[in-house]
């Protein structure tokens, strides 16, 4: 039994984390991850129960952090193509802490209100925007691409495994310190992420443009994307989710605090199962991308995620409390499942010279529609109720879950592309 155990641990001898570099870089990921829980319970939390926000309110705050993207990805994907991309990710990490560490800071000198939040999540949005795509290129420096979907898969386990033990621990830290104070150790443990990236080592190789023009590099990341198929597809499908997810994301802290009566601990606790699906989803996520395929088995993803909101819409009050951990684990397990494949098959199709371009112009296509998903959220769970919003979002999904498997670009890819080589500007 004892040996059977040791057997399960080892890794495998082609195993990825057996590499240096890649352990490092997944190691920062699991960091990162496990104070990105704190704030996803504390954030809203603080502005649900300290600040008694309306829905309304949620979804502006909501639409704070999406903000960035619409603005800054363009410009962000020409810049990055220009510069080193390990550096910009360290210092995206370290401001990441700085802004969380102003709301207990803010709190204690009493300035603390939506106002300050609303800053707080544009300046998140912003570092999410710029440090998040260089962190996806990182990704392809470290790792060969026809390894992509094991990496990406991997790093969704470390997500997972701060998924399960985040949110007990930021319950606990929310009732032992209160919400805004507990972002002061997400703060710490971002601090602890840049510095685990400082000791990577990549070989980057900046590409010599014969035109270094701001607007003609813009204008270049644009007509790649338009003139692939799938990237088009792609961008469409995932843009249409994240509409749905946000009209979902923005009322679920409320519908779990005021319908259900949950208290901070509680609502920590069911994140757990949001932490449960994600690691069964990435144990799982590779071997069932490599039977279906990438296309099919993100369409799985759409259609998890869009039952576990309809079933929460549908469900008896008496039941909310374990409806609401069902609805976390469905969306855990679909969330996996939509981006190891989504981000694996964009990656793969892309030259190295385009990848910064290309990264930020499907983020902000993705992303244009998420703002107006959380406004719209926020307006139903205001005049409608809370189970408007998640009844729309539930529906929604299915529908395109239904859209996106009879769509042949999407259902047709079994495995993933190769890049082609462009002339960049």
């Amino acid at each position: 039994m004892f040996s059977r155990l040791i057997q399960f641990f080892t890794l495998a001898p082609g195993d990825l984390l057996r590499d240096a570099v890649y352990r490092r870089l997944w190691s920062s990921i699991l960091t990162s991850s496990l104070g990105g829980q704190i704030t996803m319970l504390a954030l809203p939390l603080t502005a649900a129960v300290l600040l008694q926000a309306s829905p309304t309110q949620m979804g502006l705050l909501q639409a704070m952090e999406i903000l960035p993207f619409v603005l800054f990805s363009l410009p962000a994907g020409v810049l990055l193509d220009r510069v080193r991309k390990l550096p910009v990710y360290i210092w995206g990490e370290s401001l990441l802490a700085v802004a969380v560490a102003t709301v207990p800071l803010a709190a204690w000198l009493g300035w603390l209100g939506m106002g300050w939040l609303y800053v707080v999540g544009f300046v998140l949005g912003c570092v999410y925007t710029v440090a998040g795509s260089a962190a996806q290129i990182v990704l392809t420096q470290v790792v060969p691409r026809e390894r992509l979907v094991e990496a990406h898969a991997k790093n969704a386990l470390a997500s997972s495994g701060a998924e399960v033990a985040g949110p007990g621990l930021a319950g606990a830290l929310i009732k032992l310190l209160g919400a805004p104070l507990a972002l002061a150790v997400n703060a710490g443990l971002l601090l602890v992420s840049a510095g685990i990236l400082r000791g990577i080592r990549v070989q980057e190789t900046l590409a010599a443009r014969r035109d270094q023009h701001f607007w003609t590099e813009l204008k270049a990341g644009l007509r790649f994307v338009r003139e692939r198929r799938l990237l088009v597809s792609l961008a469409t499908a995932v843009g249409c989710w994240q509409l749905f997810h946000n009209a979902a994301l923005v009322v679920q802290i409320l519908y779990a605090t005021r319908e259900l009566q949950l208290s901070p601990q509680t609502v920590g606790l069911s994140y757990v199962a949001l932490g449960a699906g994600t690691v069964l989803a990435s144990v799982f996520g590779h071997r069932i991308s490599r039977r279906v395929g990438p296309g099919p088995c993100l369409v799985l993803g759409f259609a998890a995620c869009g039952a576990g909101w309809a079933q929460l819409a549908a469900m008896p009050a008496r039941w909310g409390v374990p409806s609401f951990a069902l609805m976390l684990f469905a969306f855990g397990v679909g969330a996996v499942l939509i981006f190891i494949n989504f981000l694996s098959l964009r990656q793969a199709v892309t030259p190295a010279p385009m990848l910064g371009r290309m990264t930020s112009t499907m983020r902000w296509l993705i992303l244009l529609p998420a703002g107006p998903g959380a406004l719209i959220g926020g307006w139903l769970g205001e005049h409608m109720g809370l189970r408007s919003a998640l009844a729309f979002s539930g529906a929604g999904a299915c529908l395109l879950a239904t859209l996106a498997w009879r769509h042949p670009v999407i259902r047709g890819v079994r495995e993933l592309p190769k890049p082609v080589e462009v002339v960049t500007a």
